[in-house]
C-alpha cells in the first residue's frame, strides 16, 4: 500500500520541480500545507491555482485499497464537445510539426514514440503527450480508440499499485459539473474504498480532498 502512496505524492512533487517559477510559488502558498479541503472547496482551489496559459484539465489522483478493475462510470459532464481521437502515424506526426495541433487525445504505439519525443515540450505542458498511466500509450491504439470515444470511464488501477490517474473535464466547466464528475467516481470508488484524494490542474499545485478524513 506504501508504494501507492509514494506514487501519488511523487506525481504531486514533481510538478513542483517542474514548476518552480514564481507563478507556482504563488500558486502554492494560496493552498494550505497538511490541509484536506471540502471537495466544492477543492475544486474551486484548483482553478485558482492553475497556472497554465491554456484551458487546463482538472486531475484526480486517488490512492485506493485495492488493485484492477474498480468498475464502469458515466460522468454525468463529460465535457461538452465529443473528444477528437487521434493516432499517431506519419500524417499526424506532420501535422504536430506544422503546428496543427487538431485533436484533444493522441493515441501512440510505443513504436511510434521516437517520433513524437522531439514534440515533448508542445504536447506535454497541454496534456497530450501519450502517457501508459492514462492509457494514451499503447499496443493496441486502435482498441483504445473505442474506450476513448464512449462516454463510460473504466476505473483501473495501475497494474501494481493502487492508485489512478484522471481527467475530470476542463478547467473552464462550471464548478457544479466539476464535483458532479468527482462525485460519480467516488460513488462508483466507494468512500471507504479511497485512502487519499490528490486534485490539480494540469499545470498546478496539488490539493488534498477530504473523502473520509475532516476537513482541518
Amino acid at each position: 500500500m506504501a508504494e501507492g502512496k509514494e506514487k501519488v505524492t511523487l506525481a504531486t512533487n514533481s510538478k513542483a520541480k517542474k514548476n518552480h517559477g514564481k507563478h507556482y510559488r504563488k500558486a502554492a502558498k494560496l493552498v494550505k500545507k497538511g490541509r484536506y479541503y471540502p471537495l466544492a472547496e477543492a475544486v474551486a482551489l484548483v482553478k485558482k491555482t492553475s497556472i497554465s496559459h491554456f484551458v487546463g484539465n482538472l486531475e484526480a489522483h486517488f490512492v485506493v485499497r485495492q488493485v484492477g478493475k474498480l468498475g464502469e462510470v458515466r460522468l454525468p459532464f463529460a465535457g461538452g464537445k465529443k473528444k477528437r481521437v487521434v493516432i499517431a502515424d506519419d500524417k499526424v506526426v506532420a501535422a504536430i510539426k506544422a503546428g496543427k495541433l487538431d485533436f484533444d487525445i493522441l493515441l501512440a504505439n510505443p513504436k511510434m514514440m521516437p517520433k513524437l519525443l522531439p514534440f515533448a515540450r508542445v504536447l506535454g505542458p497541454q496534456g497530450l503527450m501519450p502517457n501508459p498511466k492514462n492509457g494514451t500509450l499503447t499496443p493496441d491504439p486502435e482498441k483504445a480508440k473505442e474506450k476513448f470515444n464512449q462516454a463510460g470511464l473504466t476505473l483501473k488501477t495501475e497494474k501494481k499499485a493502487p492508485v489512478l490517474h484522471l481527467i475530470i473535464g476542463k478547467l473552464d466547466q462550471p464548478d457544479k459539473e466539476l464535483i458532479a464528475n468527482l462525485e460519480a467516481i467516488i460513488n462508483t470508488l466507494g468512500k471507504n474504498n479511497i485512502q487519499k484524494l490528490v486534485l490539480t490542474a494540469t499545470m498546478g499545485p496539488g490539493i488534498k480532498v477530504t473523502v473520509n478524513q475532516e476537513a482541518k
